[in-house]
């Protein structure tokens, strides 16, 4: 499974795509960040973004994009920037019909670290032994990125076979 991590952000938006399955040592196949001017304007800022993650669709052809559920900070504008940057990440893979999978910051720290409330130093430490990394990806937004598709593909079996067990009860529930 090939997976787009994407840390969402206006300033800096990090990237990373990871190719595996769980189980077995993961490939990394590109990370980096997307960076907007902080004096542009909102309109332009996301488009700027939606053009970087575009070129990373297009260039690692990811099966799924791993976004990180926003969730509720004390500063309402950073909230606010960080969900714009999700959705406009979020409409470049519907658009072009690729499955989105959210997983808040917590469900991340503790797949990759075991920790929920794992710091970024240590985020940073298990995602660069995890993909054979001599150093940590910097910033520490590109290592939350691939620290997202880890995750990810490292969650999918047991999240499908949760989905299809929900489906089965579903159709059965109806027929019965």
């Amino acid at each position: 499974m090939r997976v787009l991590g994407v840390d969402p952000g206006l300033t800096r938006c990090g990237v990373g795509v990871v190719e595996g399955v769980a189980g077995r040592p993961l490939t990394l196949l590109g990370v980096g960040v997307v960076r907007t001017p902080v004096d542009a304007e909102l309109s332009h800022r996301l488009v700027a973004i939606e053009q970087g993650v575009e070129a990373w669709l297009d260039e690692h052809r990811p099966e799924l994009v791993a976004v990180e559920r926003v969730f509720s900070q004390h500063n309402v504008r950073t909230v606010m920037g960080t969900a714009q940057a999700s959705a406009v990440a979020m409409l470049c893979a519907a658009r072009r019909g690729i499955p989105v999978a959210l997983h808040t910051p917590s469900e991340v720290k503790a797949s990759v670290t075991g920790s929920g409330r794992a710091d970024k130093a240590q985020v940073g430490a298990m995602v660069t032994r995890l993909l054979r990394l001599d150093a940590p990806p910097k910033p520490a937004d590109a290592a939350d990125a691939l620290a997202l598709a880890i995750c990810h593909i490292w969650r999918a079996p047991a999240q499908n076979r949760l989905q299809q067990a929900v489906a089965l009860h579903t159709t059965k529930g109806r027929t019965g």
